[in-house]
C-alpha cells in the first residue's frame, strides 16, 4: 500500500513490519486498519512491528486506541514493537491510556486475592478492636475522674445537650408511649375477652411497660434521634479539623465533648423512660375505661401487677442504655473518615450500632433477672 496523507502503509522489511501512519489519521482511518493489521497478522508472524509517526499532525481517540491495540497485541505475541517520531502530545494520550490499562489490571488482580482481602479484613477488625478498647479505657477514666471531681464537667454544655435530648423529645417519647399503651391493651383485650379476663389487660401492659417495653422502646428512640445528633456532630467537627485543634491546644476530646453528653444522656434517659411508661399506662388505661371498667380498677391491677423490683430494674436498664447510646454515638462521631459522604456513614453505623448493643443488653438483663428471681 502506498502513503499518502489520507491512508497508512504496511510494508514489509525481512521479518519486520512496518506502519507508516498519515498526517490525518482519524475514525476513519483507523477502520481500515485495524481489519488490515489482523489480517496480516493471521497470514504472517513478523519478530518486529514498528510504527512510524513522523508525519502524524492530527489523530482522536481510536487513532491512540490503534497504537494501544498494537503494542498489546505484540506483547502477548512476544514480537518486538517499536514507535518512532510520535509528537509528545500523542505520547502524553498514549502513556495515560497504557497507566489506565495498568491500574485495571492492577484491580483485578487485587480483586482475585481473595486470601489477601480475608487478611485485611481480619487487620482492620482486630485494629477495629483496639480502638474501641482504647476509646473505652479512656472514657471510663476521664468519667470516674470526672465523677470524683465534678467541677470538671462542662455542666452548662450538659444541661445544654440535656434540654436537646430530653425536653425537645417529650413529645415524641409521649405519643409513642400513649399510642403503644393503647394498642397493647386493644390487641391483648381481644383474646381474653374470651375467658371474661379484660381487667387483667391492666396488669400485662403495667408489667411489660415497666419491665421491658418502657425502657427498650425509650433507648430506640433515643437512638435514633440523639445518638445520630451525637455521631453528626463530633463527625461534623472531625471531618473540619476541630478536634485536632483542641487536641493541639491541650483540650482531650473525651473530657471536652464526650463526658457532657454522657453525663446528659445518663441524666435523661431514666427519666424519659418514666414518661414512656406513664404515657403507656394512660393509653392502657382509657382503653380499660372505654370497656366499662372504672379508672380506680385499673390503678388497683397496675398496683397489684407492678412491683418495686419492676420498676427499679425497669431504670436500671435504661441507665445502661443511656451510658451505650451516648457512647457508641460519640464513638462513631470520632471515628468518621474524611470524604462527603463519612458523616451519614457515621450517623448510620452509630444508629445500628446502638440498637445491636441495647438489644444484646437487654437480652442479658432478662437472663440476669430471672436467675436473680427479679
Amino acid at each position: 500500500m502506498e502513503s499518502n496523507q489520507r491512508q497508512s502503509s504496511f510494508l514489509w522489511e525481512g521479518n519486520t513490519l512496518e506502519i507508516h501512519l498519515p498526517e490525518i489519521f482519524n475514525t476513519k482511518e483507523v477502520s481500515k486498519d485495524w481489519v488490515t493489521f489482523f489480517d496480516l497478522l493471521s497470514k504472517n508472524s513478523p519478530r518486529n512491528i514498528s510504527i512510524y509517526a513522523n508525519k502524524l499532525i492530527e489523530t482522536d481517540t481510536s487513532g491512540i486506541s490503534f497504537l494501544k491495540l498494537v503494542r498489546t497485541e505484540s506483547e502477548s505475541k512476544n514480537i518486538q514493537f517499536n514507535l518512532h517520531g510520535l509528537d509528545e502530545k500523542f505520547q502524553y494520550l498514549l502513556n495515560i491510556a497504557n497507566d489506565d490499562s495498568k491500574k485495571y489490571k492492577e484491580q483485578l488482580a487485587v480483586a482475585l486475592r481473595k486470601s489477601e482481602q480475608i487478611g485485611k479484613l481480619t487487620i482492620d477488625s482486630l485494629l477495629e478492636f483496639k480502638y474501641l478498647i482504647t476509646f473505652t479505657g479512656e472514657l471510663t477514666v476521664s468519667f470516674w475522674r470526672s465523677f470524683l471531681h465534678p467541677s470538671k464537667i462542662r455542666w452548662k454544655d450538659s444541661f445544654r445537650v440535656a434540654e436537646s435530648m430530653g425536653v425537645n423529645a417529650f413529645p415524641i417519647i409521649a405519643m409513642i408511649g400513649f399510642l403503644l399503651g393503647l394498642i397493647m391493651s386493644f390487641q391483648s383485650a381481644i383474646p381474653m375477652r374470651r375467658f371474661g379476663a379484660e381487667i387483667f389487660v391492666a396488669n400485662l401492659v403495667g408489667l411489660s411497660l415497666f419491665r421491658e417495653l418502657g425502657p427498650l422502646m425509650t433507648a430506640f428512640i433515643l437512638s435514633g434521634r440523639s445518638g445520630s445528633a451525637f455521631a453528626a456532630e463530633l463527625g461534623t467537627m472531625k471531618v473540619s479539623e476541630e478536634i485536632d485543634a483542641l487536641t493541639t491546644m491541650g483540650l482531650p476530646p473525651v473530657q471536652f465533648l464526650i463526658i457532657p453528653r454522657l453525663v446528659a444522656s445518663l441524666i435523661v434517659t431514666p427519666l424519659l423512660t418514666i414518661v414512656f411508661n406513664l404515657f403507656g399506662l394512660i393509653g392502657g388505661a382509657v382503653v380499660l375505661v372505654s370497656f366499662g371498667f372504672p379508672l380506680i380498677t385499673f390503678v388497683n391491677q397496675v398496683n397489684i401487677a407492678v412491683g418495686l423490683s419492676d420498676i427499679l430494674g425497669g431504670l436500671l436498664k435504661s441507665y445502661f442504655f443511656g451510658m451505650i447510646i451516648a457512647s457508641i454515638g460519640c464513638y462513631r462521631g470520632l471515628k468518621t473518615a474524611s470524604g462527603a459522604g463519612a458523616v451519614g456513614e457515621s450517623t448510620t453505623s452509630a444508629v445500628v450500632g446502638s440498637i445491636i448493643l441495647v438489644s444484646i443488653l437487654d437480652g442479658i438483663f432478662s437472663v440476669l433477672y430471672f436467675y436473680l428471681r427479679i
